[in-house]
């Protein structure tokens, strides 16, 4: 695993969205912090998790991601754009230019899409995080499938009505975003047995099969 730590040099634009979401996450969570910028938001999530399972977690995510996106839009898309190959692809697209600020550099590629029935097809509706910004910073394997994963795949399939999936790798850092893709369920995942990041998480258990903090 590569150890550099990568520098950002946020723009003014990605200030304000870092300071929305750190203001949503606060409000939701009555929480605060006295680091502003990227770091206060990763603070605030630690906060946001501290004592809290990992199913209230998730769940207070999914109430900040509902703030962000008015129930009225998040309507007339699951309504109005039915999950296609051109509606899956075209998300894929706005996320890799839309969230860099968030998750990092990312790449918009092709991604095997398994449908209901077994099937399987190809289409430019993945998103390659080549090394996740907030995994980087959090450190923490139950933080990022808890507070980031989970929550944003409930929050894409079920709001927006377009099946989402996100594939961490803990061992590079990077992560695949699959728009269309049906997520499966965490417990039939690998990562569901996920290790601590003993040299990147001060509250990691290296006794622990895996992450304690995963299914809390």
């Amino acid at each position: 695993m590569d150890s550099t730590k990568t520098i950002y040099h946020d723009s003014w634009l990605d200030r304000q969205f870092i300071g929305l979401f750190s203001r949503k996450m606060a409000q939701a969570a009555g929480v605060t912090t006295p680091l502003s910028g990227y770091a206060g938001f990763v603070a605030l999530s630690m906060e946001l998790a501290r004592g809290r399972t990992a199913q209230e977690q998730r769940s207070l995510v999914g109430l900040v991601l509902r703030s962000l996106v008015p129930a009225p839009i998040t309507w007339a898309i699951r309504t109005g754009f039915p999950p296609t190959r051109w509606v899956c692809e075209a998300n894929a697209w706005f996320a890799s230019k839309l969230f860099v600020w968030l998750i990092g550099p990312c790449d918009w590629v092709e991604a095997e899409i398994t449908t209901a029935t077994g099937a399987t097809h190809v289409q430019r509706s993945g998103v390659h995080i080549q090394k996740c910004r907030y995994l980087e910073e959090a450190g923490c394997v139950g933080t990022c499938i808890n507070l980031c994963k989970l929550p944003t795949q409930t929050f894409f399939t079920e709001d927006f009505g377009i099946p989402f999936t996100m594939k961490p790798n803990f061992e590079d850092l990077s992560c695949e975003m699959i728009f269309g893709q049906i997520p499966p369920a965490l417990e039939t995942e690998d990562i569901y047995t996920q290790p601590c990041l003993a040299d990147r998480c001060s509250l990691s258990d290296a006794k622990a099969p895996a992450c304690p903090k995963i299914d809390c």
